[in-house]
């Protein structure tokens, strides 16, 4: 068996892959939150009454897809490889393997914090470019403006432009943030990238294991994996 655990390639998203995927993230990180939040306090307030170990298992089951999900969408998108982090699951118990499973608990972290991290990334993305754009394109459009038009900041008037020429300096103001657009959404899809790397991808330790044998074969993990798959065999790491 071949397995793949990373592909040798640091993240180095396109730039309208980073875009969309900074976009996209604000609805995915709301709904995501909402399931781990809504499902894990349903779950864990009617485990008295045993119905909560249904949800529960649909929360994880739930969680496992949506991570999934996100791996592909990174791969797509900032075109980052993250291999599956999950132990693999014994002939029993499975259910308390994934439990005891850290790649589980790290799925969790990270749709939860989905939502602050998603606002952030779409509010400075949004911001960035419908500012840049907006002042870029203004002479295009002046012309259509009212005459007495004037750039208002919380409904405070700023200046007014009463000339097509008056509209240039803006112009160039908006090439530049522009400009700073660019490299902050290039920035902010690889930081992105990294971070789901780190947070839905396998340990370094784990990969370290693995990377240093030299040829197939079995590795005592009864530190790492759960008990009943102490010896795991694996072949040699490759895409």
């Amino acid at each position: 068996m071949t397995t793949t655990h990373r592909d040798g390639t640091r993240p180095n998203p396109p730039l309208l892959g980073s875009l969309a995927y900074l976009v996209m993230n604000l609805p995915i990180g709301i709904f995501s939150f909402v399931f781990v939040v809504t499902t894990m306090s349903l779950g864990v307030s009617t485990l008295i009454i045993w119905v909560g170990l249904a949800v529960l298992a649909f929360a994880f089951l739930g969680m496992r897809g949506l991570t999934s999900l996100e791996r592909l969408r990174v791969h797509a998108m900032l075109g980052t490889y993250i291999a599956s982090p999950y132990r693999p699951l014994p002939g029993k118990g499975r259910w308390g393997a994934r439990i005891k499973d850290p790649a589980t608990w790290k799925d969790l972290a990270y749709l939860v914090l989905m939502l602050p991290v998603s606002i952030a990334e779409f509010t400075i993305v949004v911001v960035l470019w419908s500012l840049s754009l907006y002042l870029t394109f203004l002479p295009v459009y002046w012309e259509w403006m009212p005459s007495d038009w004037h750039v208002v900041v919380w409904d405070r008037p700023l200046w007014s432009i009463d000339s097509w020429w008056g509209t240039l300096p803006f112009s160039g103001l908006g090439i530049l943030i522009l400009a700073a657009a660019v490299i902050v959404t290039n920035a902010l899809g690889t930081l992105h990238a990294v971070y789901a790397r780190a947070m839905l991808g396998p340990s370094e330790r784990r990969i370290a294991r693995l990377e240093g044998l030299s040829t197939a074969g079995a590795i005592d993990w009864s530190n790492e994996w759960p008990q009943g798959t102490a010896s795991m065999t694996y072949g040699s790491v490759s895409r």
